[in-house]
Formats: structure tokens, C-alpha cells, sequence
């Protein structure tokens, strides 16, 4: 078999080898793509693209083509080259060494505890949306974010086929709730009511480019739609069959474009670009005022239920990344550490309390210092802050997917052929059209606002400041952590 050459410094890394000891073997095509569409879709973010009008299809047709595709074809690549637990780190370990890997692997671990609490707090949203009298105050809302995130500390803690189940059976709830949100356009039509949105006037579907009134907006909100092609193969070390690992990749990417479309198609059709401003309570009351309460009902619970379970898919996907990192002394050892049901519970406990802490001062302590918005639009704001800074960080992160594999292929060009699975100008358009994608997405995320309650002026200061603060906590963090893996293993070897 043709192998990779990479730098001296970049031999195997012990975790790839140690991953195959001690976790179990246990998921299959079908629970990597159920975790690939946790992962990835956020059925609310058909909301928010919606306010775009029908420019949201151009926008998420032109994401999936230039950001979302790309990025799949190098993750499919990269893991058939290097099918490793880790993903990103160890892909980047292979290309660059240990430095840059350390980083990268950082910068897509660091975006996982902000999802968390965006995640729940989409559960916040939904509920103010069907009892407008409920979680009035900042506080109650914290307490309920708390109370998700300890939830989900404790389910991936479990058995990661227990976890899959559970991953399984929400896969299977959002079939139901975005079935149910995608016929009811069609059944808005049919029952002789008009589109709210002119899909026949071009100009609806075009770019505008105004910073104040345009819709540019759009596309770093389609990127995040978008972000998390390699999550799933954090745990490419516990996969039963090689096959999955680039199936896995074809369905998922398929399915979320499609939702994505299906979800926003209705909104259009129903309450237009208005449904962008209502968030995503607007899946529920297009689905109650198309076929009454009973069904926006079952879209409630099927996505509170659907994005419980995403914090939980984040947790114990990215809890592998700390797990490697202790293997290979990246990171103290100590976080490494295995439970009864050999899933990294330390990671899990680490994860959860960074999202606790974020949730207290975002919640309990800003709200009660500053005066901010009403507590009714603190969540949906607090939402869109949050993922628009996972955005600025993670598309950082995505980039090197194509640096990795551009480098590869110039260092070795004869060993990178026999194993490219894809044909070599497909490779080298994705490495192109990606890289260019992620700055768009960076500064579009920057400067323009996703939503009407925050102003572009107090949009990019909140954005950047919020990632700001994220990477001075990371650097401080990995510092930390750094030297006292150092320490650790100076200490054992004396």
C-alpha cells in the first residue's frame, strides 16, 4: 500500500494505535450519517435565512456549491487517507506536525462549547414562542440552559451505542418535523391561498450587495449552516466498517442540503421574509397555521427534543478531540481518562463546565450589569451572537482542510494519486473555491448583521469581541495546558 511521506517530526501519533485498543468499534454507515445530520443541520437556520426573501435558495445553493461540497470532498479525502480518531488534528499532525496541530485542533475543538449553549438555547426560544409568559427573566432562562447541558453531560457519558440510539431516534424526529414544515407549503398553495413570496420576480433572487437593506448577510449565516463536515469523524477510530467514513459524507451532505431547501421553501411560501425576524418559532406557526395546532405542536416537541440531543452529539463528538490530545501528551493525560463505558468523561465534564461558565455571564451576569434588549430577544440574540463567532473560528479551522490536502499532494505527488479517490480537478477546484469561501464567510460574519434586533455598528463589535475573548481564553487555556502535560510527564519520568 502507498504511503503518505510526511515531515520527520509528524510520525504516527500513539492515539491512532491506542484508539483501536480501547474504544469499541460500533458505528456504521447509518449512525455516521445520522450523526453527520445532528451535527450539521440546524433547522432553525432556515429561518433566518428566509429573511432573505427568495434570495435565501440562491444563497444556500451558492454555499453548498463554493463552502459546503468542497469541504465534504476534502473531508472524504483526508479521512480515507488518514482514518484516524481526531480527525482535523490528525489529518493537520500528518501535513504540518505537531505545532499547527495543536492549533487547528484548538481552534474546531473551541467552537463546541458555544454550539452547546446555542443549542439549547434554541429549547429557550421555542418555549417562549409557545407560552409567551414563561422564562421571562434572563436568570430563568440560564437555569434552564444549566440543566440541558448537565442533561447532556450525563447522556454522552453513556455507552457510545446508547448515545447512537439516541442520535438515531432524533434523526427520526426531524424527518417528522421537517416532512410536516415542507407539506405545508405545498398545502398553503392548494387550499387557494397566495405565496407570501414572489418566487417569479429575479429580483428577488438576487445578491444586494447594500450593507444597510441588502441581503449579504446571507452567506456567512449559510457557511455556519454548513460548518462540521469532519465532526463526525472525531470518532473515525470507532468506526466498524471503512466504507462508512466516505458513505457517510454522501448521504449526509445530500440529506442537509435538501432539508435546508424543504424547510426554507415553506416558510417562503407561508410567511415570506417576516418569518426571519420571528426566528425559529416560525417552523411551528407556519406548521399550526397551515394544519393547526395539533401538528405545530409535534414540531415543537420533535425539534426541542431533536436539538437536545444535538448538544448532547456535540459533546461526545468533540470530547475526542481532548481525548486524543491526552493520548499524545498534547494535552495533561489525566483528561484522557475512560469510564466504565470507555467514552472520555473527564473531556465531557470539561466541555460542560466551559459551557456553564459561558452561560452564567452571558445570562446571569451581562444582563444584570448592562442594559441590554428585552428578555424576550435575549435568547434569539444571544443564539445568533454565539454562532456567528463559531462561524469566525471554525471557518479558520475548515481552511486548512484544503491546506492539508494541497500539501500532501506537493510533497508526494506519486503516493497522493494512489490514494486520491476523487479526480485530481475536482481536488484542485474544491482547494481553490474553499479556501476563498472561508475568508467570505469571515468577514460577511464580521460586518454584517443576521438578525434586525442588532444594528451592523454593534453587530461585528459584539461578534468580535465575543471571539476575541474566546481566542484569549484558548491561548491562555492551551498555554496552560501545554506546559502542565509537560509537567505531567517530566514528574512521571523522575
Amino acid at each position: 500500500m502507498a504511503q503518505i511521506h510526511t515531515p520527520e517530526r509528524a510520525q504516527p501519533l500513539y492515539s491512532e494505535e491506542y484508539t483501536r485498543k480501547v474504544m469499541p468499534p460500533v458505528l456504521t454507515t447509518f449512525g455516521m450519517t445520522a450523526t453527520y445530520l445532528v451535527i450539521i443541520f440546524f433547522i432553525v437556520n432556515a429561518a433566518i435565512a428566509a429573511s432573505g426573501g427568495a434570495s435565501a435558495f440562491t444563497y444556500l445553493l451558492l454555499g453548498a456549491i463554493t463552502f459546503f461540497i468542497p469541504c465534504a470532498i476534502a473531508t472524504a479525502q483526508l479521512a480515507h487517507m488518514f482514518p484516524h480518531e481526531g480527525s482535523l488534528y490528525n489529518w493537520t499532525h500528518h501535513t504540518l506536525g505537531g505545532y499547527w496541530s495543536f492549533f487547528v485542533g484548538f481552534c474546531s475543538w473551541m467552537p463546541a462549547s458555544l454550539v452547546m449553549v446555542s443549542a439549547s438555547d434554541t429549547v429557550i426560544t421555542l418555549l417562549q414562542g409557545l407560552h409567551s409568559d414563561w422564562l421571562t427573566e434572563p436568570w430563568q432562562q440560564g437555569l434552564v440552559l444549566i440543566c440541558i447541558l448537565l442533561l447532556s453531560a450525563f447522556l454522552a457519558m453513556q455507552r457510545l451505542k446508547m448515545v447512537q440510539y439516541l442520535i438515531n431516534g432524533a434523526v427520526l424526529l426531524i424527518f417528522v418535523a421537517v416532512f410536516l414544515v415542507g407539506i405545508s407549503g405545498p398545502i398553503w398553495i392548494l387550499t387557494g391561498h397566495a405565496s407570501a413570496t414572489n418566487f417569479a420576480d429575479p429580483s428577488q433572487w438576487a445578491i444586494n450587495w447594500d450593507p444597510a437593506h441588502g441581503n449579504i448577510n446571507l452567506f456567512g449565516l449559510v457557511t455556519l449552516a454548513y460548518l462540521g463536515t469532519e465532526v463526525p469523524l472525531n470518532m473515525a477510530g470507532e468506526v466498524r466498517e471503512q466504507k462508512a467514513i466516505t458513505r457517510h459524507l454522501f448521504w449526509g451532505t445530500l440529506l442537509v442540503i435538501v432539508f435546508y431547501l424543504i424547510a426554507t421553501a415553506s416558510l417562503l411560501i407561508v410567511q415570506g421574509a417576516e418569518a426571519g425576524a420571528v426566528g425559529g418559532f416560525s417552523l411551528i406557526s407556519t406548521v399550526q397555521t397551515v394544519l393547526g395546532s395539533w401538528a405545530g405542536t409535534i414540531v415543537a416537541l420533535c425539534i426541542m427534543v431533536y436539538f437536545i440531543v444535538i448538544v448532547v452529539a456535540y459533546n461526545h463528538s468533540f470530547s475526542r478531540l481532548l481525548f486524543v490530545g491526552g493520548v499524545d501528551l498534547r494535552l495533561p493525560p489525566k483528561i484522557s481518562f475512560l469510564n466504565r463505558h470507555r467514552v472520555p468523561a473527564r473531556a465531557i465534564v470539561l466541555q460542560t463546565a466551559a459551557s456553564i461558565i459561558f452561560t452564567l455571564i452571558a445570562f446571569m451576569v451581562i444582563p444584570y450589569i448592562f442594559s441590554l434588549s428585552s428578555p424576550a430577544s435575549l435568547a434569539l440574540e444571544i443564539y445568533n451572537i454565539s454562532q456567528a463567532s463559531v462561524t469566525l473560528i471554525w471557518a479558520i479551522s475548515t481552511a486548512f482542510f484544503f491546506i492539508n490536502l494541497m500539501l500532501l499532494y506537493f510533497r508526494d505527488k506519486a503516493a497522493f494519486h494512489k490514494k486520491r479517490i476523487f479526480p485530481m480537478w475536482v481536488l484542485v477546484l474544491s482547494s481553490i473555491v474553499g479556501p476563498l469561501a472561508c475568508l467570505i464567510a469571515i468577514i460577511d460574519s464580521l460586518f454584517f448583521s443576521w438578525i434586525p434586533l442588532i444594528s451592523n455598528a454593534h453587530w461585528w463589535l459584539l461578534v468580535g469581541g465575543m471571539t476575541v475573548f474566546c481566542l484569549a481564553i484558548a491561548t491562555i487555556g492551551s498555554l496552560f495546558a501545554t506546559s502542565e502535560a509537560s509537567w505531567q510527564v517530566l514528574e512521571k519520568e523522575v
